[in-house]
């Protein structure tokens, strides 16, 4: 029988035997219901979309180059974000499976942030691609080899392992003394940090700091990258040249767009804006923006990119000439 829940609960500090309650979107709890049903078919569509791609970029040897290989290292982060979030975020709304144990709480904390920083390596890694393959096209075989490739695998997994990992840490040795509920449909850092009885300017520094020196960091390298190429673009005398990299780029400036905008509003609402922007504002777009972009991102690369639109048109003309 699940204990009840409650700040009279607790007359202890073990985190062990902490039970955290995720209450969704508060203030909407009425409308859970319908909430849940455009983030349970962005889920859905998210999780087909993105396995759906990476299928066709291991089995089609056309598409076995550097920026497709980093493309579906994306959408595979994108499957596991949605899939680290969504289950419980439904959960929550169609059964009211709002508990949720200290352990198991720290775990998805620190999936979420570790992915989320893991996939700002990889669009980098995607800017610096479409740099090499058009400010040094002769170049580019001999830059982005496939070692080359796998070792920027490598790099963005244990940067990001490295940088979230103290995450742990920093909420383990806090102490806590009977709050229990979080206004959250997830669990993540400042969420749980902000239960704690202590004093968290260590959280919220080092929250601070990884968020600048990592994905902070990894936008401005992505701005001069795609600044670069359009200097580079715009020198070029062919205007067909110049359409044909913008197209290039332009799905690749679209999944940033959709990444960094929405993480960076929760990011700051969540610190300095709790007072002007309402509470389940930030909750709501917070839900969306672990199942929209990965939704999305699939989506974006079959219409904007040539060479997926014809793998997709060729695999499935066999089924369509037997109607």
């Amino acid at each position: 029988m699940q204990p009840q829940m409650g700040p009279s609960f607790y007359n202890h500090t073990n985190p062990q035997d902490i039970w955290y309650v995720l209450i969704g979107v508060p203030g909407l709890e009425e409308a859970h219901t319908w909430i849940s049903i455009p983030i349970c078919f962005t889920y859905i569509v998210a999780v087909i979309g993105n396995i759906f791609l990476i299928f066709l970029i291991m089995t089609q040897t056309s598409l076995h180059e550097p920026m497709y290989l980093f493309l579906s290292m994306l959408a595979f982060a994108d499957v596991l974000l949605s899939t680290t979030t969504a289950p419980k975020m439904l959960a929550i709304f169609w059964f009211h499976s709002v508990n949720i144990s200290f352990g198991s709480c720290i775990s998805q904390m620190f999936f979420i942030h570790f992915i989320f920083v893991a996939e700002s390596a990889i669009l980098l890694a995607m800017a610096f691609d479409r740099y090499v393959a058009i400010c040094y096209p002769l170049r580019y075989t001999t830059i982005l080899t496939s070692s080359a490739i796998g070792k920027i695998g490598i790099a963005a997994v244990v940067r990001s392992f490295l940088i979230c990992f103290p995450f742990i840490f920093l909420v383990y040795r806090l102490t806590y003394c009977g709050r229990n509920i979080i206004p959250h449909s997830y669990c993540e850092h400042m969420g749980i940090a902000r239960l704690a009885c202590d004093n968290i300017n260590i959280n919220i520094i080092y929250g601070l700091t990884v968020a600048l020196i990592s994905t902070g960091l990894d936008v401005v390298l992505i701005i001069i990258s795609y600044t670069m190429i359009l200097l580079t673009v715009f020198q070029r005398p062919s205007w067909a040249a110049r359409g044909k990299a913008l197209s290039t780029c332009g799905s690749h400036i679209c999944v940033i767009l959709m990444f960094y905008a929405p993480a960076f509003f929760s990011f700051f609402v969540h610190r300095f804006g709790g007072k002007t922007i309402s509470h389940h504002i930030h909750i709501l777009v917070a839900n969306l923006y672990v199942v929209v972009p990965p939704m999305l991102n699939p989506i974006i690369y079959g219409v904007k990119t040539k060479q997926i639109k014809d793998r997709v048109i060729l695999l499935f003309s066999p089924i369509s000439t037997c109607f």
